[in-house]
């Protein structure tokens, strides 16, 4: 099995469990800001990287993508929105569960 599989394959695993309640928009800066996120993304306009409007626009519809996203923000990445990298954002900066309800929370903008 290929890595990407891999990340991917576990990253759907992680987001099968129970659904938590959805996050309120304190909560989910406070996860931004803790994670790191915030210095590179904000909800409405393009930073360093896109906006959180700009990527639920571009993925609305596509199913299985909170766990494509999640494990993207896991492994970071280059290309998909401009030649800017977005660097890996570990399990010590944001558990798998509150990555998945940030996840959520920014397709949901």
């Amino acid at each position: 099995m290929k890595p990407t599989t891999i990340v991917l394959a576990a990253a759907a695993l992680a987001f099968a469990g129970a659904g938590q309640a959805s996050l309120d928009d304190k909560k989910a800066n406070d996860l931004m800001a803790k994670a790191g996120c915030a210095a590179c993304h904000k909800v409405d306009g393009r930073s360093v990287g896109p906006s959180y409007k700009d990527v639920a626009k571009k993925y609305a519809g596509k199913s299985d993508v909170a766990a494509t996203l999640a494990a993207k923000v896991r492994k970071g990445g280059a290309g998909v929105w401009g030649p800017v990298p977005m660097a890996p954002t570990g399990p010590d900066k944001i558990s798998d569960g509150d990555l998945k309800e940030l996840v959520e929370w920014v397709l949901k903008r």
